[in-house]
């Protein structure tokens, strides 16, 4: 049966338990969910700066590419957790051996990823089917930029600790190497040379939401950062999408929504909903500050730097135009439209051409996320009154219904 099943929402949300560097002494814990997000967030700017003169099509085709190819590798890093990269890439240079690893990868994903849609399963089986020489293609070259640059920022963290590691000079060469030969991507020259301009600085700026952890006066198993669950957001968002038929560019738009739709809290932290709620005028004092610092320390600098093409992107994902990140808007005659909910973005404006972006949906995977987070760490066995009463109060408060499909069917998986 063709559905959003409970097992690949715990299997996505599960890179928030899978440490990084684990044979390296680390100051802080590193995670492979905080990777993925600051991995796509760089492939964003990226994607964005090297639109040059291609139409809005090609530039929404090279977004998908790029999307579902980050989630393409999620999942199989996800499968292939303990093999460290430099095995991994020597299996992969060998085609027999890379064969035989892909084929048992996607034997375990199969009954996880196959109910959602078919065509998605067959683009992923073909993307992981490929060989060496077919990973070359201009998204093939932006992840794998985006993946250098988050796991060198990383290993930037644990370096001075491990003075004593021999393998450390040949890990440092080994980035420098592969990022040099990645040169002709624009804007990767800007991220070797460091936080010289805006396009560095965000890409820096962004990594730091890893060390921001959620509900921080609440004790979790796992204890998932922002920049995570901004990731599992991220990829819930552009699953439902793909799974009630929205066109590309929404299932592209929402992607990012979702990616970004925490980005303010590098500069607030994190405000949990109670203390939110506690006084009348505090959310919306709140909105207006985030809105402030956002203009000034991310996107006026982008602005003056030159990359008004993602500052505009960026304006449209957080809903700065619409009034939040969670209203359902599009783009009509060059200027943002507010619509009336799920059903009218649905139903009249799910085209290409409209630029449309979910907004109640994302704020449904939003909830959804923090949902796991908190039911997730009850089943790990570190629960709290907080979580029990934050899982009871998503329950009740779960009445989404997008067309056919109802969010609280779906949490009543969860026992």
């Amino acid at each position: 049966m063709r559905g959003i099943r409970k097992s690949l929402l715990q299997f996505i949300f599960s890179g928030a338990s899978m440490r990084r560097w684990n044979d390296k002494l680390r100051p802080a814990e590193l995670f492979e969910l905080d990777k993925q997000a600051h991995k796509m967030i760089v492939a964003f700017l990226l994607w964005q700066l090297n639109a040059g003169k291609r139409s809005a099509r090609e530039n929404a085709r090279l977004g998908i590419e790029i999307v579902e190819g980050g989630i393409f590798d999620y999942f199989y890093r996800l499968i292939i957790t303990d093999i460290k990269p430099p095995v991994f890439y020597r299996i992969r240079s060998n085609p027999e051996h890379a064969e035989k690893l892909t084929a048992w990868v996607l034997g375990q994903l199969e009954p996880l990823v196959r109910p959602l849609d078919e065509k998605f399963w067959q683009r992923l089986t073909r993307y992981h089917q490929r060989g060496e020489a077919e990973r070359c293609g201009e998204a093939d070259r932006i992840l794998r930029a985006a993946h250098m640059y988050a796991s060198r920022w990383e290993f930037k963290i644990i370096r001075p600790l491990n003075w004593f590691d021999e393998e450390m000079e040949e890990i440092e060469t080994s980035f420098s190497k592969q990022l040099l030969e990645l040169k002709d991507v624009h804007g990767v020259s800007e991220l070797l040379a460091g936080t010289g301009t805006a396009f560095a600085r965000m890409a820096n700026f962004c990594g730091q939401l890893r060390f921001q952890i959620r509900w921080a006066n609440t004790a979790r198993v796992p204890a998932t950062s922002v920049l995570g669950h901004m990731f599992v957001v991220a990829v819930f968002a552009y699953l439902f999408s793909l799974f009630l038929g929205a066109c590309p560019q929404r299932r592209l738009n929402d992607f990012y929504c979702g990616l970004f739709h925490d980005l303010a809290e590098l500069l607030t932290r994190d405000i949990i909903t109670p203390v939110k709620r506690s006084v009348d005028e505090l959310p919306s004092l709140i909105h207006e500050y985030e809105e402030e610092e956002l203009r000034r320390k991310i996107l006026e600098p982008l602005e003056r730097d030159g990359c008004s093409g993602i500052r505009e992107r960026l304006e449209y994902y957080l809903g700065l135009a619409a009034g939040s990140e969670f209203s359902d808007s599009c783009i009509k005659d060059g200027a943002v439209v507010r619509l009336d909910g799920f059903d009218e973005l649905h139903g009249a404006y799910n085209e290409d051409c409209f630029d449309p972006k979910d907004g109640q949906l994302i704020k449904a995977c939003d909830n959804l996320a923090a949902f796991l987070e908190a039911y997730t760490s009850i089943r790990n066995g570190v629960a709290s009154p907080h979580l029990y009463e934050a899982v009871v109060r998503m329950r009740q408060g779960s009445k989404e219904r997008f067309g056919s499909f109802n969010m609280a069917t779906l949490l009543a998986d969860f026992e």
